[in-house]
């Protein structure tokens, strides 16, 4: 057989294991021959370089010009925290620098296919200098589908993530139990995907007392207040004493199970099926050894067990989310004996009816892990991992209170402040915030007006060159995909700010549908922002931005538009400043490269203090965004919620904006009338509120609250809520639903939106 035979086989046979390279880093992958590697780029535009390595370590010949990798080497030569990851990286590898000068570069239009005949080590890198702020030419992702010539090896486990101290396989319908010390790392493995894994945890000093003291479902819902823990503050497994003994530190799927049993043979016996292997008789069997008795049923925790409860409290189980590889991170915060099984359930989808193995690592204590959660942007595509901001280790020094958003990490609130005090900074004196989370889209190209005319509702051949626009983003039903704004860094420049990452694909594949000569590439890894918003924000930044003479001075700065200048003088930090915020106070942005995010967060900090500063969190943000009538995705709008049921009709200006836009014939055919309307609710109750709660007139609903909070300010409880035709008058009384939506019932009446600083002359000022 030959190499191109081999390639088509295997591509028929679907032995293709994928992986992701990061832009302004490396990936290393050992091929064996037979085996080949497809190289391509997300977006179409960026390139890449190779380092292909014999058994012996030495370069190896391939039949291509060899170059010097000089993307990577202008990389390394920067001296900053994108030059030493990949140094790190290759360090790691035991691979010298100077062996890239034997390495291979291939632009994005001749990305290779590579073919082996004998086994090798590659090295993938996408590498680049850092991009400035008004630059657009952004790192961005390589794919990398690796083409097997074994079954066998589709399935190996993905690498370690250090030295493994344990390296425990769970057999197919077996279980194992296994020691792990006090600050041990545990990471169980869906070696095929479709996996589930009961686990159960002894404490072993107490154990060895003549004690059973296990991890607890009910104790841990109790602590968490969830089903199941999570990365981050609600992520502690606890005993039947409410005493942590395990932490979630990482997990890439995200769905499982702290209800029911593991499978006893009561449930097989109650399918008629007698004598079937089950997780609680393998259970008993792997702890015997330490004395434990058996039990009819353990309640354990069921890694990548699929339950849903329903709105009637019916528990329906599916196929586990999870795919090959994915995983949970644990670590020990005592001394434990511990027992993963892999469940041999073959009469129902929680196995996706082929039971599989389970894998078990074990890492030193001394390992170091960071906090993440697994999420995707297509149901298919490679896991992504929650990352940090660049601004993150000046707010961890202020806060251990972070939630995730976005993929990212962000402070809720910050210690010793809290978010009444944050809120109060911002509408009386400044609040400084971390929003890197959003989404930065370069859209470049001939015909990027054009596009971005189709792709957008409002009109935007009206904007200039540094000005800035906020819009709408809708598909054909006229239901909202993302809402975000546009600014224009020259006549066929653009950068899309959003919410959503999901945006990136839906304009790619607009702009390949409709045939527009546009680029779209990412650029948020290199671009990170903190907003700087209240009364004092104008006199902070003042002092701190300088502009080049071509440039507006920030003092003279309109609403809605951007400069780009420098922190504190002519050399300083490359900044791009705009008048933009999500508060409804007179506010800026400021934008850098993560790189250069400490240094800001320093300087914004420093000169804050005679302003009276505050650090603020999305507690805080979310006070101030309702007052100001401001929207959220999944509260105020989503992909069935046009832009005018969203309470943002004045993005969507159907009179003015002659040509067409996606979604504006759906929304045409909706008759204004008949439109349901975003309005504010006076909540004449201290019951709290929430998002989703009914509101009524008589006995049927006519109305959904779609945010709400207390407003300091207002002295009393708010809220925006999506209102039906005729019920939208100021001074309409309704009542919210709660229990069952009637048996108790919150009076509250209809206002307009925003409540606070209607005319909007605050941000204005």
């Amino acid at each position: 057989m030959n190499l191109q035979q081999c390639h088509q086989d295997t591509h028929e046979a679907g032995l293709i294991r994928e992986h992701r390279v990061i832009g302004q880093s490396a990936l290393r992958l050992h091929v064996k021959a037979g085996e080949s590697l497809d190289i391509s780029s997300f977006d179409g535009l960026q390139s890449c370089e190779l380092l292909v390595l014999a058994q012996d370590g030495q370069p190896k010949k391939m039949p291509y010009d060899r170059v010097p990798a000089k993307q990577a080497l202008a990389q390394m030569e920067q001296s900053n925290a994108s030059s030493e990851r990949l140094i790190t990286q290759l360090d790691s590898w035991n691979i010298p620098s100077d062996l890239l000068q034997q390495a291979y570069a291939f632009s994005s239009s001749e990305l290779p296919t590579l073919y082996f005949d004998e086994d090798a080590t590659v090295v993938v890198l996408c590498c680049g200098e850092d991009m400035l702020v008004d630059e657009q030419n952004p790192i961005t992702e390589l794919l990398v589908a690796h083409h097997l010539v074994s079954q066998s090896d589709y399935y190996d486990l993905p690498a370690p993530l250090a030295e493994p101290v344990q390296d425990i396989r769970v057999p197919r319908c077996s279980a194992r139990s296994y020691l792990v010390k006090k600050g041990e790392w545990i990471q169980i493995i869906d070696v095929e995907g479709k996996q589930c894994s009961d686990f159960v945890a002894f404490d072993y000093d107490a154990l060895q007392q003549g004690r059973e003291v296990i991890i607890d479902a009910a104790g841990t819902r109790t602590t968490d207040g969830r089903t199941t823990p999570t990365p981050g503050l609600h992520s502690k497994f606890q005993d039947a004493y409410q005493k942590t003994m395990l932490e979630l530190v990482q997990d890439t799927v995200g769905r499982h199970d702290s209800f029911l049993y593991a499978c006893n043979s009561k449930f097989y016996e109650d399918h008629g099926v007698f004598g079937h292997v089950n997780c609680t008789d393998n259970i008993n069997n792997a702890v015997s050894e330490y004395g434990v008795a058996p039990r009819f049923g353990w309640p354990a925790i069921n890694f990548f067990f699929n339950t849903q409860a329903s709105s009637c409290g019916l528990i329906t189980s599916q196929e586990p989310f999870s795919s090959a590889g994915d995983y949970i991170l644990l670590r020990a915060a005592r001394d434990l004996l511990c027992v993963s099984t892999a469940c041999p359930d073959d009469m129902d989808p929680a196995n996706g009816w082929n039971p599989t193995d389970i894998h078990v690592r074990v890492y030193d204590a001394d390992s170091e892990f960071p906090r993440s959660i697994g999420h995707r942007l297509t149901p298919q595509e490679l896991t992504r991992m929650t990352k940090q901001t660049g601004f993150h280790p000046r707010i961890a020094a202020l806060t251990k209170q972070f939630t995730e958003y976005k993929g990212y990490w962000v402070a809720s609130h910050y210690d010793n402040w809290g978010a009444k005090t944050e809120y109060l900074a911002c509408r009386e004196k400044v609040a400084m915030i971390d929003l890197s989370p959003l989404r930065k889209m370069e859209v470049l190209g001939p015909d990027a007006e054009a596009f971005l005319q189709l792709a957008l509702t409002r009109n935007v051949r009206r904007m200039s060159v540094n000005e800035v626009v906020y819009s709408a983003m809708c598909h054909e039903t006229g239901g909202m995909i993302d809402d975000g704004t546009l600014f224009r860094l020259g006549e066929q420049a653009f950068r899309w700010i959003c919410g959503d990452a999901y945006s990136l694909v839906w304009l790619r594949e607009l702009a390949q549908k409709t045939g527009h000569r546009v680029t779209i590439r990412e650029s948020t890894d290199q671009i990170h922002n903190v907003a700087v918003q209240g009364p004092n924000s104008r006199a902070l930044l003042a002092s701190l931005i300088w502009t080049p003479e071509h440039q507006t001075e920030l003092t003279e700065l309109k609403w809605f538009h951007f400069l780009v200048g420098r922190l504190g003088a002519e050399d300083g930090i490359p900044l791009m400043v705009s008048r933009t915020g999500y508060t409804g106070e007179l506010g800026f942005e400021v934008w850098c490269h993560p790189n250069d995010a400490p240094a800001v967060w320093d300087a914004i900090w420093q000169a804050g203090q005679e302003f009276g500063i505050a650090p603020m969190g999305f507690d805080a943000l979310d006070m101030l965004r309702v007052e100001a009538g401001l929207i959220f995705a999944e509260h105020e709008f989503n992909a069935e919620t046009n832009p005018f049921e969203a309470g943002i009709g004045f993005t969507t200006p159907l009179k003015t904006q002659e040509e067409d836009f996606v979604g504006r014939k759906a929304i045409e055919l909706q008759t204004p009338a008949s439109r349901h309307r975003l309005v504010g609710l006076f909540i004449h109750d201290n019951d709290l509120v929430s998002h989703g709660d009914q509101v009524f007139n008589g006995r049927f609903p006519v109305g959904v609250v779609t945010s709400s909070i207390y407003s300091p300010l207002l002295k009393k409880q708010i809220a925006m809520c999506r209102m039906a035709p005729g019920f939208v008058e100021p001074g309409t009384e309704v009542e919210i639903g709660q229990l069952d939506g009637h048996k108790k019932r919150i009076k509250a009446e209809v206002t307009t939106l925003p409540f606070y600083d209607p005319e909007r002359t605050r941000v204005r000022s």
